[in-house]
């Protein structure tokens, strides 16, 4: 019940924000030009297959855990260990508040997931990823999208 509240609460800020639902084509494009494809060995389809199974390409979505953390953003990225979202006891190891994780300047999203899977060394982090892309030919992921 009480993270029913804090979704609405969550919800009602949210609301101030353009969610931007990016297509899967736009997102290969985006994530091409800032490196992506082959960082840390993994290609293009396992980012946009990650994206996809965490946020649905949704640049604002939000997800209250258990322990009271948010994921946040396109990636889901973390609050208590990658960003700041106001409390001194987080690790914010990205340098970034989570409110620019749910923009639609990929920016400091992409700079946090490189930095994630540069300190995880790989891409394990992500449960969507781990489930649904690891091990798999993610090649139909970027197929038609004009990227290399």
């Amino acid at each position: 019940m009480k993270a029913a509240g804090i979704l609405t609460l969550i919800g009602c800020l949210v609301t101030g924000a353009e969610s931007k639902i990016y297509t899967r084509c736009k997102l290969a494009k985006i994530f091409s030009r800032a490196g992506l494809d082959n960082y840390w060995g993994f290609s293009l389809g396992n980012w946009i297959c990650m994206a996809y199974y965490e946020s649905g390409y949704n640049t604002t979505a939000q997800r209250v855990l258990d322990d009271g953390s948010i994921d946040y953003g396109i990636f889901q990225i973390n609050s208590f260990t990658w960003c700041r979202h106001g409390k001194l006891q987080e690790n914010n190891h990205c340098h970034v508040a989570c409110s620019a994780l749910i923009t639609d300047d990929l920016t400091d999203a992409i700079i946090c997931a490189r930095k994630i899977v540069k300190e995880t060394r790989g891409m394990n982090y992500w449960q969507g990823w781990k489930k649904h892309c690891e091990g798999r030919d993610l090649s139909d992921w970027k197929k038609g999208c004009e990227v290399s």
